[in-house]
């Protein structure tokens, strides 16, 4: 389906916002470009192939906000840290009467969003994006007709980890956030520790195999899945080479290897949920963690447009619509393999 509608992007000349600015364009909507740099945004517009408008605004200007989200149909926000952005935005979408969207993997800033616009009627999805909403899809499709499970497990088979400069900003804001403490969901709730960093093997699907593992290397599905589904315990692990990619301070930002901008970075989402002793498994295959995030954003975004959905107000993707056919409808871009 395709739309005339305008949306704007919110940190658009960010690694992610440029993915998600050309798919809109290549979907049929109109992308408005927005963020805190002017001149950025400026630049972007004169490289550009085809006419954009830029709306500069700082996320401590209300009014700013108000003037870039004027006319648009809905906004959806790449610029991290969420911490700072994300309440801003939202509050200012709700203003507009416009769907809010953002792609943040930051626990505390989804876990804030989701807790803080439990009132609001109009739709306001945090996570959309790899980390957070492709795993919550995966799970909410492995459950089926499972109505709760006893554990959910994610599993990352990222080839390599190389990390945007909003992503190192937003870990180091996270960090900071929780005073150098790990993360967990256990027993029905988060949970701050201070447990030492342990590994693990865990058997991907072929051909990955088996491979080390980070374990409790949590990310957003500790509160994407448990935001809508009866689950005490979700765990979630990262392949040890992309671990230490993303600790290591000389990893290189991610390299254009071709014409979509995609790096060379290979994934595999790999979840198992269990109930009663039985298990159910999930998985997701394809390329660049963060262009991935582009489709996975604008089809919910066309999805909310449309009506396509079975949640109003604030919701995570696996509560917010139908996940089996969400997945289905992305393998263009992956190769999903879901319970039969």
């Amino acid at each position: 389906m395709t739309h005339s509608q305008s949306v704007v992007v919110y940190g658009a000349t960010g690694h992610t916002g440029r993915f998600v600015v050309a798919e809109l364009q290549r979907r049929g909507f109109t992308a408005i470009l927005s963020g805190r740099n002017a001149e950025a945004l400026a630049q972007q517009v004169r490289q550009a192939a085809t006419p954009l408008e830029a709306r500069p605004a700082s996320v401590d200007d209300p009014a700013a906000l108000d003037r870039a989200l004027a006319g648009a149909a809905a906004v959806i926000n790449c610029a991290g840290p969420f911490a700072t952005t994300a309440a801003p935005l939202v509050e200012a979408a709700l203003r507009a009467g416009i769907p809010y969207l953002d792609v943040a993997a930051e626990i505390e800033a989804n876990a804030a969003t989701l807790a803080g616009f439990a009132a609001a009627e109009t739709p306001v999805i945090p996570a959309m994006a790899f980390y957070g909403g492709l795993g919550d899809l995966l799970v909410t499709a492995a459950l089926g007709d499972w109505t709760s499970a006893d554990e959910v497990h994610v599993a990352y088979g990222l080839s390599s980890w190389h990390p945007t400069p909003g992503t190192r900003a937003a870990g180091q804001v996270s960090h900071e956030r929780r005073a150098g403490r790990r993360v967990r969901f256990a027993g029905g709730a988060l949970q701050y520790h201070d447990d030492a960093v342990t590994q693990q093997d865990w058997s991907f699907p072929e051909p990955l195999g088996r491979r080390p593992v980070v374990a409790e290397f949590s990310m957003a599905d500790i509160v994407t899945v448990p935001s809508h589904l009866p689950v005490p315990e979700v765990r979630t692990y990262m392949t040890l080479e992309a671990a230490r990619d993303l600790a290591d301070q000389s990893t290189p930002a991610p390299a254009a290897v071709d014409d979509l901008g995609r790096s060379d970075q290979t994934f595999v989402v790999d979840v198992l949920v269990t109930s009663g002793g039985e298990q159910r498994r999930a998985t997701a295959r394809g390329q660049d963690i963060y262009a991935i995030t582009a489709p996975l954003v604008v089809e919910a975004l066309d999805r909310v447009l449309s009506g396509r959905v079975r949640a109003s107000g604030v919701a995570s993707a696996g509560a917010m619509f139908d996940a089996p056919d969400f997945l289905r409808s992305l393998e263009p871009y992956l190769t999903v393999t879901l319970p039969s």
